[in-house]
């Protein structure tokens, strides 16, 4: 590849890192409002238009009454409201028509005009896969909802949560694989990207064990910290029998939870940026690392805070916001920890 079609094609990456983190916005926004379950039909193409006049909006609001959502939990709303609801997801579902077009189109722009090479080329399929995938598990979860209970499954949840992240995170690797790199002399490289993989596993767990706290509203009990009330483990942790279903049925233990794993990644990303100068790692390496630790810094307190103020719904966007960037700075550290790695062997 030449280095212009390096740089569209990089740019075409970012977009997509930006609608998906759009999408993670709006699909806050959504989830604390409420308004996840108001479109009770799936059409990819036709959904794309919404109600125009009063008798489709009425014929809409009739269809959201068949569901349990309205008849246990709305049961009375105004059409007013229901507009309101609609709204959120509606332009949830269209963000992410918009980000398939953003891809779609440029895809094959790009393979029409050969501006990929072979690895641009599956990774590109990659994401395609895992858009479509996206967009079934979005559905498979609103499913969840609309029969008896009306919530969607925190198991489910999670999972699309965790695949928007997946997505958002594989735009920014191959983007920033796209950068010219510098080659530096670096010091015990292999030992800061051990504590990069350590962290992303624990990232991962805390992103999971978010969605069940979303899922489940248990960011609504125990809204206190650092002891939860009185206590630093809560006498409910372990009420369930059997005991391992406590961990993902449990309110009170998947909060917990969420509070030790964020604990452990804030003592993890210290000791990060502490070894980068006991190692005598270059500027880059330890401007990276304290990104890292200042991002990981702010998402702890906007999670506390979002805590101990009952999940007012611009702080829960905030902090799920939060955790998408700072998925994306370890991503884009540890993409540049392999490309100087990279280097560093060639020269070697």
């Amino acid at each position: 590849m030449t280095s212009s079609d390096k740089k569209l094609i990089r740019r075409w990456y970012w977009s997509g890192a930006v609608l998906v983190f759009l999408m993670v916005i709006i699909g806050g926004i959504t989830r604390l409002t409420g308004s996840g379950l108001s479109m009770t039909e799936w059409e990819p193409i036709m959904g794309a238009i919404p109600p125009m006049s009063d008798a489709e909006w009425i014929d809409a609001f009739e269809q959201y009454k068949q569901y349990p959502e309205y008849q246990q939990v709305n049961r009375g709303m105004s059409l007013g409201d229901f507009k309101y609801i609609f709204f959120w997801e509606y332009f949830h579902r269209l963000i992410g028509r918009v980000l398939g077009l953003v891809f779609l189109i440029p895809f094959a722009w790009f393979l029409i005009k050969k501006k990929f090479d072979a690895q641009q080329t599956r990774r590109s399929v990659f994401l395609l896969a895992l858009g479509v995938g996206q967009g079934l598990m979005g559905w498979f979860m609103v499913q969840s909802g609309l029969i008896d209970i009306p919530a969607v499954s925190h198991y489910r949840l999670a999972a699309h949560l965790l695949l928007a992240f997946t997505i958002f995170g594989s735009c920014i690797w191959f983007a920033m694989d796209l950068y010219e790199q510098k080659r530096e002399a670096l010091h015990s490289l292999r030992e800061m990207k051990t504590w990069l993989g350590i962290f992303l596993f624990f990232l991962i767990l805390q992103i999971t064990w978010g969605a069940f706290v979303a899922g489940m509203d248990a960011g609504h009990v125990y809204n206190t910290f650092p002891k939860m009330y009185q206590y630093w483990a809560p006498p409910e942790l372990w009420i369930i029998e059997p005991l391992m279903l406590n961990f993902v049925e449990n309110i009170v233990t998947v909060q917990w939870l969420h509070r030790v794993i964020g604990t452990i990644l804030g003592i993890i990303v210290i000791v990060m940026w502490v070894r980068t100068y006991m190692l005598q790692m270059n500027f880059q390496v330890k401007m990276w690392s304290l990104a890292l630790f200042t991002t990981v810094l702010a998402q702890y307190a906007i999670g506390v805070f979002t805590l101990v103020f009952h999940v007012p719904v611009w702080l829960g966007v905030l902090h799920q916001a939060m955790a998408a960037v700072l998925l994306g700075v370890l991503i884009a550290f540890y993409n540049r920890l392999k490309n100087m790695s990279k280097l560093s062997d060639a020269g070697s």
